[in-house]
C-alpha cells in the first residue's frame, strides 16, 4: 500500500512551509524524546588535500538561524581539512524515528567569543582533556596520554582552564537541507530545500526515494 497522504512530510500543493530550520526543530524535539543516546550526534564529511572523502561522528553543540555548529581541535584531521576546504556535509540519523536529515554547505569559523563561551560551559575535566589531546596524531600509549592529563590537571589545580588557541568551532551554513522519512515498501518520503546564498529564500523539491 502506498504511504497515506496524511503521513507525508508536506502537502505538495501547499508552498507555505518553506523554513527547513523550523522543521528541523520539530524533528529534533522528537529525537530528544525517542533517541536513547545523543540525539545531537551527526556525521561530518570533509575532504583531505587529495580530495579523498573523510567522515566521522561528532556532536552538534549549537544551532540557530545561521547554521549548525560543532567544536573541535583545529589541529585534528577534520580541523585541518575544514580550514583548507571550508565545505562540508552533515548527517543526522535517528534510527528510532526512522528519519534522517542531510545538510550541505559552506563552513565558517565561529567567533572567539562564541568559542570561549562554549568552552567555559564544559566540565573542567573535558576542558583539560581538550587542551591535552593532540587529536589525530600518533600516540605511543594510552598511559602516555593519561600522564599528560594528570600533569596538566596538577598544574591547573583549582584554577581555570582557558580555551587553548587550537580549539574552536565550525558552523555549517547550509545551502541544502534534505529530510527523509521511512515509508512502507521503500516508498520513502524525501524532500530537499535549497537556496543559492545564506540570505536567499528557500525552495522545496520532492525527490524520488
Amino acid at each position: 500500500m502506498a504511504q497515506p497522504l496524511t503521513d507525508l512530510l508536506f502537502d505538495d500543493q501547499d508552498q507555505s512551509e518553506l523554513n527547513p530550520f523550523a522543521i528541523f526543530e520539530e524533528w529534533f524535539a522528537l529525537a530528544q524524546v525517542s533517541e536513547p543516546n545523543d540525539p545531537h550526534a551527526m556525521a561530518v564529511a570533509s575532504v583531505d588535500a587529495d580530495g579523498l572523502p573523510d567522515v566521522r561522528m561528532v556532536l552538534m553543540n549549537q544551532r540557530d538561524a545561521r547554521g549548525f555548529c560543532f567544536f573541535t581541535n583545529f589541529e585534528s584531521a577534520k580541523g585541518q581539512q575544514l580550514v583548507a576546504q571550508p565545505r562540508a556535509a552533515f548527517l543526522f540519523h535517528w534510527k528510532s524515528l526512522r528519519r534522517q536529515v542531510r545538510l550541505r554547505g559552506e563552513v565558517e569559523i565561529v567567533s572567539a567569543e562564541d568559542a570561549d563561551a562554549y568552552f567555559a560551559s564544559r566540565a573542567k575535566g573535558s576542558r583539560i582533556a581538550s587542551a591535552t589531546s593532540k587529536q589525530s596524531r600518533p600516540l605511543g600509549s594510552r598511559a602516555q596520554m593519561m600522564d599528560e592529563v594528570e600533569q596538566l590537571t596538577a598544574m591547573i589545580g583549582d584554577g581555570e582552564m582557558a580555551r587553548p588557541p587550537h580549539w574552536s568551532g565550525f558552523r555549517l551554513v547550509p545551502k541544502q537541507i534534505e529530510f527523509w522519512k521511512d515509508g512502507e515498501f521503500r516508498l520513502h518520503d524525501r524532500v530537499r530545500f535549497t537556496r543559492s546564498t545564506a540570505n536567499s529564500d528557500w525552495s522545496r523539491t520532492r525527490l524520488y526515494p
